[in-house]
């Protein structure tokens, strides 16, 4: 299954934009959903039929301290990235921790969801 990360970013002028991001594809757009329309032209015959949309802040799967760091490691990568460039080691390895727990917490923050529904009347 392919899997689609939609961040919020700023631009060059400072406003919000949305990158989405499929391994070395990504594409931007002023909203996550123009960003995840351009990137699925792009996937094709890649891209799931099921799509899941949270919009998820601090919570006890995944806290406000690692959001932040996250978000912060990301656009240390992504203005290496921008000039060719790669993250120290350390911080590398950081940001693939952050990134693992994240999607841990995502499975787990899913799983969650699927139970209460399934109890639902």
């Amino acid at each position: 299954m392919t899997t689609v990360a939609i961040l919020p970013i700023s631009d060059d002028s400072g406003h919000r934009v949305y990158r989405a991001i499929s391994g070395d594809r990504q594409s931007v757009g002023k909203t996550a959903g123009e960003a995840l329309d351009a990137l699925t032209a792009e996937l094709a015959d890649d891209f799931p039929a099921m799509l899941l949309i949270q919009s998820v802040g601090p919570d006890h799967f995944f806290g406000a301290a690692q959001q932040q760091r996250l978000a912060d490691l990301m656009a240390l990568w992504h203005n290496a990235n921008d000039q060719d460039l790669t993250l120290p080691a350390n911080l590398q390895a950081e940001l693939d921790n952050l990134a693992a727990a994240e999607l841990k917490a995502a499975t787990a923050r899913s799983a969650a969801m699927l139970t209460q529904i399934s109890r639902e009347p």
